[in-house]
């Protein structure tokens, strides 16, 4: 069993302020031993993100004083190239990895470099990471749970007229793949919240989606046995023919 966990952020007046109120957020959920907790995509005042050891210092001393992995969010990267990425604090406090982000959206294309590779992480467990639009493109979490993940999370910043569509497509990932997603979205006037934790339940042979939805500045994780949806995926890929 893991306890995994999301936290719906609304828009603060200051990197500083919001990183501030997330991080007696993550400690309540670290005190319930919450291993592995994700963010929003784009939820501080200033999205680009110079230096995330000295932004997230903070983030990272409550990932190593309560084991947990913490995905901050995703972010403008501007090195050689202007990318969207989510890094990863492991449970021991540093930086282990990012995930790029591989579809930029209408706007971002114009300055955004795509990722090339969907990448797993494991600490907890082995999950990967969705970024916002990569969720429309049914491959890259087919592409990351066949490489293994037991867990999907996704950082996303949707808007409010995008919230249905939007929590359609998380639950047909889910249930294409045969795995829990956590989604975390940002809530203000513009974006629609209702951060989701999609989890599976089968009886029979048909698998259906069991959700809970977040409200308002807010946090929540959810205990999940991983190992229940092996033979179910097992199955499910299985069952895939070839064709053209």
């Amino acid at each position: 069993m893991v306890k995994l966990g999301l936290i719906q952020t609304i828009s603060y007046d200051s990197n500083q302020k919001g990183i501030s109120k997330v991080s007696e957020a993550l400690k309540k959920l670290g005190r319930k031993e919450t291993r592995i907790v994700c963010l929003p995509e784009q939820w501080l005042k200033n999205n680009t993100i110079n230096d995330f050891d000295s932004e997230f210092s903070e983030f990272k001393k409550i990932a190593k004083d309560y084991s947990m992995t913490i995905i901050p969010g995703a972010f403008y990267e501007i090195l050689k190239n202007t990318s969207i990425v989510a890094p990863v604090i492991g449970p021991e406090g540093e930086f282990i990895g990012k995930q790029e982000k591989i579809h930029p959206f209408d706007y971002e294309r114009e300055n955004v470099k795509p990722g090339s590779e969907a990448k797993i992480f494991n600490t907890a467990c082995k999950f990967g990471i969705v970024i916002c639009y990569d969720m429309v493109f049914p491959n890259v979490s087919n592409v990351l749970t066949k490489k293994g993940a037991q867990v999907l999370v996704s950082p996303s910043r949707i808007v409010r007229r995008g919230i249905v569509p939007w929590q359609m497509y998380v639950q047909v990932r889910a249930l294409e793949n045969r795995i829990p997603i956590l989604a975390a979205n940002v809530e203000n006037h513009r974006f629609g919240g209702n951060s989701i934790i999609v989890d599976l339940n089968e009886n029979n042979k048909v698998v259906t989606t069991k959700i809970i939805k977040l409200n308002g500045e807010t946090k929540r994780s959810k205990e999940f046995k991983l190992d229940k949806y092996e033979q179910s995926r097992k199955t499910r890929f299985s069952d895939s023919n070839t064709f053209q």
